[in-house]
């Protein structure tokens, strides 16, 4: 069996040590004669899986006792909703961010559910290509919180920084660069991020939310998107998503082993140096975003020839270097370089850029 190079947005590419691991163990889990997949969530075998993934996450990025971890279901498009429908309630406003087509959609869910919410800042007018600057000054004073994509996956953008939001809750969507590197958990109110691009397969959204921010749910909203109830509930006020889950926690396992996200965020930077070096020493390729917004996790690059991108995912993948195309409403290619793509899956990528380009002059 050949393993290709899986350049995927997500779901992606899993650490090989976690997939053997989890083959290992499918049929039958420790002394429980059952695989996970099998397991009551509320067994004697389950349990401690669950209590351990979030005693390792809390480890991973150094959360607070101050804040709740839950391990949810619906993706972090369901977020969406269930942000402003928890926080809302702090002042009735909330103020957002729109960077690129993801927050744009939180920002429009907020809309659709009617609430007083307003974009202070956006990058639209430039195709996203830079993550805007947010100063404390454009942020209304009595806004409820403030919401943020920190990584956008499509245009390969991420926040160098993280804004001052003052007395003001934060809530950052973290999707596509969670666990990838260190994060001042206490400078936000909430995290979310779905598993499927760092941390395990699709299926299971991860809320990290500080306590005090979960008295404002509204009145009348779903129990199933209501933090408080889930927290109390310590994620399984109904069945949780148990197996992606168990490898969430093979996940943090896998990363504590390597030396945890200071080393992570070494090898990152290692891969995403090489790419973007060889981007900038070359006028074939184009990376359209500034060099001062660029993502870690996503690489998005065109040759200026739509024919020409075209063929160089086709070809790219017929090389082993899955998954390249870029994302249907931008389009060129993008490189989704999360933590479980090796280095050597990086190199390979520059010895085939450089082979295209070579092979296939523009007109």
């Amino acid at each position: 069996m050949n393993r290709v190079y899986n350049f995927s947005a997500g779901p992606s590419m899993l650490p090989v040590p976690v997939l053997e691991r989890a083959a290992a163990e499918m049929l039958c889990y420790g002394e429980s004669g059952m695989s996970v997949m099998e397991m009551s969530h509320r067994s004697k075998d389950y349990e401690p899986i669950i209590e351990a993934a979030e005693a390792q996450l809390r480890q991973l990025m150094n959360i607070p006792d101050n804040y709740k971890v839950l391990f949810l279901q619906g993706g972090a498009s369901t977020q969406f909703a269930a942000v402003p429908m928890n926080l809302i309630g702090r002042t009735g406003k909330a103020d957002y961010v729109v960077s690129g087509q993801f927050s744009g959609k939180a920002f429009k869910e907020a809309q659709k559910l009617g609430y007083d919410v307003k974009c202070i800042a956006t990058t639209k007018d430039d195709n996203f290509d830079h993550i805007p600057t947010v100063t404390p000054d454009m942020i209304r004073p009595d806004a409820a919180y403030v919401h943020i994509c920190f990584n956008n996956t499509i245009y390969g953008t991420k926040y160098s920084y993280i804004p001052d939001t003052g007395d003001i809750p934060l809530v950052a969507d973290m999707s596509s660069c969670i666990i990838s590197e260190p994060v001042d958990v206490s400078k936000f109110g909430v995290i979310y991020a779905g598993a499927q691009k760092n941390m395990a397969p699709a299926g299971m959204t991860l809320v990290i939310v500080r306590e005090d921010l979960l008295e404002y749910a509204e009145e009348k909203m779903p129990t199933m998107l209501e933090w408080k109830t889930m927290a109390e509930n310590g994620s399984m006020y109904n069945t949780p998503p148990c197996y992606t889950i168990y490898v969430a926690k093979l996940v943090y396992d896998w990363i504590l082993s390597l030396g945890g996200l200071d080393v992570m965020k070494e090898m990152n930077v290692k891969k995403a140096t090489l790419l973007y070096d060889y981007l900038d020493s070359q006028d074939y390729y184009i990376a359209p975003v500034k060099k001062d917004s660029r993502s870690m996790m996503n690489v998005t690059f065109v040759t200026g020839d739509a024919d020409l991108d075209k063929k160089f995912a086709s070809d790219a993948a017929a090389a082993g270097l899955k998954n390249l195309k870029g994302h249907r409403s931008v389009g060129g290619m993008r490189a989704s370089i999360y933590n479980a793509m090796p280095y050597e899956g990086v190199q390979a990528l520059v010895a085939f850029m450089k082979k295209f380009a070579a092979e296939n002059p523009k007109a």
